[in-house]
Formats: C-alpha cells, structure tokens, sequence
C-alpha cells in the first residue's frame, strides 16, 4: 500500500506550482516551475484515478445498507474491486524514481567487435536498423562520424538521435549485439558468429560537465573526402583529445568550427557517461541485473538468421520475426525490457 502522506505531499505540491505559475513568475523561474509541472502531472492524474476509485467503492459498499440501492451496489463492487489493484499498479509505476537522462537525445556509438569483415557488415545492419526505428518514432537521426569498411560495412559510427524520450528507449541497446548467419564472404555456407558493440549515451549538456581548457588537446587534420570535388584541402577535421582520461574524439564535416563543435558535444556525452556509470556502480555495486545500467561488456543479444529469431538474454525473450526487428520494429523488445526494469525497481521500493 501506497503511503497516503506521500501521495498528499506530491498532490499538494502540484497545487503549489499550479498556482504560482497561474500568479507570474520571473521568465527564469517560470521554466523550471514548468518541469516540475510537467513531470509530477502524470503522477497526480494517476493519484485522482486511484482515489476516485477507492471512493466509489466506499460508496457502493456503503449502500448495501439501503434495501433500495443494494443491487445496484452489489452490480458495482465487483468491477471496481478488479479495477483498483490495476489503478495502484499503475500510480506505483508512475511514482518509480525516473532517470534524469530518459527525456534527452542520445548519442549512438557502434563498433564491429569479433568477426573481421562480416562484423562489420552486421555493425552497418544494427545502424540500419536503428535509422529505420528512429524514423518509425519521428525522431532526428544524423550522422556525425562514419568509417566505413572496404566491403560495405562499418568501422565505427557516431550518430546523434533527437526527439521524445530518445535515451528512455535506446538505452537498453547498450551491449554486445551477437549474430549467427552465413556470412556475404562465405563460400562455403558455414553458418559464423559474429558481434558488433553498441553504445547508448544521454547527451550532456553544459551544467552537467564543464571541461576546462587546459584539461584538452585540439589537432586539426586533412579530411578525407570521397575525392574528386569533394576532396577537402583545407586542415577541417578536428581531434580533441582529453589528457586526464585518454578520451579521443573526431570530426571531419567540411566546416572546423562545426567540427569543434560536434567534437566539444561528443567529448562531453562521453565524460557524462562515465560519470554516470562510476555513480550507478558505487549505487548499484551488488546488482545482479545489468537492464538500464549501461553496462556494454556483456552480450545482451543473439541475431539468428537461418532460425529468423531474435533472443533477448536479458529477458529471455525470443521473437520469431527476425525480418521486422532488422527494419526497425523493436518495439516489443524494448516495451519488454522496460516492465522488466520498472518490475526490479519495485522490487527494490518494497525491500
């Protein structure tokens, strides 16, 4: 059971900010009054529907005592009696502690791990299939940094996704992704297995790390451009590389001030993720369960092409629509995972 006086304490303070929003604030003040609204609204409606119910069957219980009533009561108790677990279900669910990150774009970072050319391939497949996601949901997706490989595949890319509660959804595809299938480069038709690593990170912005100056190397390089008019003579591409990590990132867009700036941005994701990572580990260090963490030296999924599975080891979750999920339909897996991660969290609540 929900304790009543934390439920009056974040209903009274919704009434709070609904009335010094109503009465004028300050323009920096009324932005910050206007999060804490947004978020705890959600909160206080799931509150409203569990009350509303719990009172409505204190009165249908109570007009059993009324011979003129009593059927129509006894019609009523029964239905809500189902629905009220349902609504506590749901505002325990609302009240779970959110991720600070979950509503911020992400950067996307995907390597080719074991598995030479054909892991390569496959790291071209995973970006993909995170594109065709990204546009199922509406969301930005661009292109800051790509190697591509001599077959068609992919070195490395970095992408930065933008739109509603980008982080909330893609975190769970930080991990080792593992795929078994006959490879393009096979003659034989021997199935191999090969992986390609994924990594999720929120974007920082600037009050979440400052980088001093002093703390960073800037190098400017030659792009290498896909020749012809498009071979770029100028020293546009730009390294930044963090001395008290040993973080090195690149970017070779046609503009250096632009580059210094997706740089500066990527650097800071980077350092933001660590930062978030040494925090959940001194938080978390005992925890079995690596969903939501951002852990990504573990295998977390097998692609099965000759079987068209798709396995979740997490959740041991198997879906036989291999075709789908590598167009982008992973919903369900990642729908999944969330009830899975707000199922241990509660856990943890009622501990």
């Amino acid at each position: 059971m929900i304790p009543e006086e934390r439920l009056e304490q974040i209903t009274q303070r919704f009434q709070y900010l609904e009335a010094a929003m109503a009465d004028g604030v300050s323009g920096g003040e009324i932005a910050a009054l206007a999060k804490e609204y947004s978020d705890l609204k959600p909160v206080v409606d799931q509150i409203m529907a569990w009350r509303q119910l719990v009172g409505d069957l204190a009165e249908a219980q109570a007009m059993l005592t009324d011979p003129d009533m009593k059927e129509l009561a006894e019609e009523e108790i029964p239905d809500l009696q189902s629905r009220i677990p349902q609504a506590e279900h749901a505002l325990q669910l609302a009240l779970l502690p959110r991720d600070a990150a979950d509503a911020r774009p992400a950067m996307l970072e995907i390597r080719p791990g074991t598995g030479g050319d054909e892991a390569a391939l496959f790291a071209g497949d995973l970006l993909r299939m995170y594109q065709r996601y990204s546009e199922a949901r509406g969301w930005q997706f661009e292109i800051i940094e790509e190697q591509a490989s001599d077959l068609g595949g992919i070195k490395e890319v970095v992408a930065h996704i933008k739109g509603d509660n980008v982080f909330a959804r893609m975190k769970y595809e930080s991990g080792v992704h593992r795929v078994q299938r006959v490879p393009e480069t096979e003659s034989g038709g021997r199935i191999h297995t090969s992986a390609a690593t994924v990594a999720v990170l929120p974007e920082a912005v600037d009050v979440d790390i400052q980088v001093d100056a002093n703390d960073i190397r800037i190098d400017t390089m030659r792009s290498s451009g896909a020749g012809g008019q498009h071979v770029n003579t100028t020293n546009s591409a730009v390294r930044i590389t963090h001395l008290p990590t040993g973080l090195v990132v690149t970017s070779s867009e046609k503009s250096q001030h632009r580059n210094r700036e997706i740089a500066m941005q990527v650097l800071k994701t980077r350092l933001y993720d660590l930062e978030r990572q040494r925090i959940d580990s001194e938080r978390s260090a005992d925890r079995a369960s690596q969903v939501g963490s951002g852990d990504r030296s573990e295998r977390i999924r097998t692609y099965n092409f000759p079987q068209g599975r798709m396995t979740d080891h997490r959740i041991n979750m198997t879906l036989y629509k291999l075709d789908q999920v590598m167009q982008g339909d992973l919903d369900e897996v990642i729908d999944a995972l969330t009830a899975d991660d707000q199922a241990r969290l509660l856990a943890e609540m009622a501990q």
